[in-house]
């Protein structure tokens, strides 16, 4: 098997995303990274993080590689778990991840870096690490209109996201002052 071919099993399971420490471990070096991408094979998308040219884009493919440009540890946070999921809308041209350590790279202007919130566990949905739904409506409130935070709740309990409980704990949550 090539080096391309390790790299495009990794990648077809990630959004054609491959990380420099994922061909590391395929026992694919940087040098040899480069090599590939210098033939038109990958193009690198930030710092340690390259996407497989013969890759067919789908809808989701900004919020998979803002979080791997943020890096390991990193998630969907807020309104782009809302966006992603398509629960409310937001401003589509920002990408808010959420990552309890320090980012140094430089990251394209559209990605939002911010603290993860203490006691958030990330789950996945579509395979991109995620603030849980529940979360991300309460992180929200404030950025959002109550309108369509409420609308998010019941979008989410009527996709299966929130349970009737949570999306009743929701709604009192968005009320409150």
């Amino acid at each position: 098997m090539t080096h391309y071919q390790k790299l495009f099993d990794i990648a077809a399971d990630n959004y054609g995303i491959v990380t420099s420490a994922q061909a590391k471990r395929e026992g694919i070096s940087d040098k040899e990274m480069s090599a590939i991408a210098s033939r038109g094979r990958i193009r690198r998308l930030g710092r340690g993080v390259y996407k497989i040219v013969d890759y067919i884009p789908v809808e989701n493919d900004p919020y998979a590689e803002a979080v791997a440009l943020v890096g390991l540890g990193s998630y969907l946070l807020g309104e782009s778990v809302l966006a992603m999921l398509r629960l409310a809308p937001t401003n589509p041209t920002r990408i808010w991840v959420a990552t309890s350590r320090r980012v140094r790279k430089a990251l394209p202007s559209h990605i939002r870096v911010e603290p993860a919130p203490a006691g958030v566990e990330p789950t996945e949905y579509d395979g991109i690490p995620s603030e849980p739904v529940a979360d991300a409506i309460r992180t929200c409130k404030g950025r959002l209109m109550p309108e369509r935070l409420r609308d998010a709740a019941a979008e989410a309990r009527r996709q299966g996201y929130v349970t009737e409980e949570e999306e009743r704990a929701l709604l009192a949550f968005v009320e409150r002052r």
